[in-house]
């Protein structure tokens, strides 16, 4: 469950848990030896998680244990209520949509769901949605718009599903008029890269006033994995391809394709799915003071202006 470069973290964590639960249990003597192993942890993890190279930091993307929108869903929002189905086909799983309440204001919800366990898993397709999951999107964020609601989109898959049903039912379709409809909503919205962002399955839900991305996510138009295949049909360059295709947050950062980089506690979110989730939400709450102070014709505006001047690249 975890990667070989955290090994001794693991170690160091587990004796740390350890001693929580005796302090919590009452055994106050064992404060001085938690606060110090606490400390060498934090010492430790920030280290180890700051020379990562590109493909270490697009395999944290995926950990097994990072924080899912579910785990957002469950410590920002209050009285969540999540809408199933398009009106056309029938639910998907792997897009979570509906309303609830933000520092006590109402707003729409809209991310990817990878699931977890085996039968979870499954159940939501590993995150890669399919139309019916689009258009479930898509009739959501017309109902925020109707309703003056502010949206917020977690992004995490590897890409849309690529079956051949999904292709028969307008899978392209599916992503372009999510594509449009949230470039020109009337309310504001941001969009927050949480783990995977892959091609137009993340684009989807990417077309927002902000867009956030957490320190070791990363969002790109196709993953190290294809790249390698396509370019060098050698499945061990993907190291290069991740390099290569500048999609770490930091990259991201400099090319001005996302808003703002997250820092992650430890250096990574899976040692603390809840104050990491905290932390999104005190992002997301700035970015939101900002954007509710304008009007809905200079937030789509503003919108188009972002993602028309996106594109540049250099030579040499």
């Amino acid at each position: 469950m975890y990667l070989e470069f955290e090994k001794k973290l693991v170690q160091l964590w587990e004796r740390v848990e350890n001693l929580t639960a005796l302090y919590r249990s009452g055994s106050k003597e064992v404060e001085k030896e938690l606060r110090e192993l606490q400390r060498e942890f934090r010492e430790r993890s920030r280290k180890t998680y700051s020379k990562l190279s590109p493909w270490d930091r697009i395999r944290l993307a995926r950990h097994p244990k990072r924080p899912h929108t579910s785990d957002y869903i469950r410590y920002l929002l209050k009285d969540f209520i999540e809408i199933h189905g398009d009106r056309r086909f029938g639910d998907d799983r792997a897009i979570i949509a509906g309303f609830g309440y933000f520092r006590g204001k109402p707003v729409a919800v809209i991310g990817h769901e990878k699931g977890r366990g085996t039968k979870e898993k499954i159940e939501r397709n590993f995150g890669m949605p399919h139309p019916e999951g689009y258009r479930k999107a898509t009739r959501l964020m017309k109902l925020a718009e109707k309703f003056r609601m502010p949206l917020f989109t977690f992004i995490d898959t590897p890409g849309a599903y690529p079956g051949i049903g999904a292709e028969e039912r307008g899978q392209s379709e599916a992503i372009a008029e999510s594509m449009y409809t949230m470039g020109h909503l009337r309310v504001p919205t941001v969009a927050t890269v949480i783990g995977e962002g892959g091609s137009g399955g993340a684009l989807a839900l990417g077309v927002a006033d902000r867009v956030l991305i957490l320190e070791n996510s990363y969002y790109s138009v196709i993953s190290p994995e294809g790249c390698a295949a396509i370019l060098w049909k050698d499945q061990d360059r993907v190291k290069d391809a991740a390099k290569a295709l500048k999609i770490t947050a930091e990259d991201l950062a400099n090319l001005n394709v996302v808003d703002e980089v997250i820092k992650e506690p430890y250096g990574a979110a899976h040692w603390d799915r809840k104050r990491t989730a905290y932390r999104v939400g005190y992002i997301i709450r700035k970015h939101l003071r900002e954007l509710i102070k304008k009007d809905p014709e200079e937030l789509i505006a503003g919108r188009l202006k972002k993602f028309g001047s996106m594109g540049f690249y250099e030579v040499g």
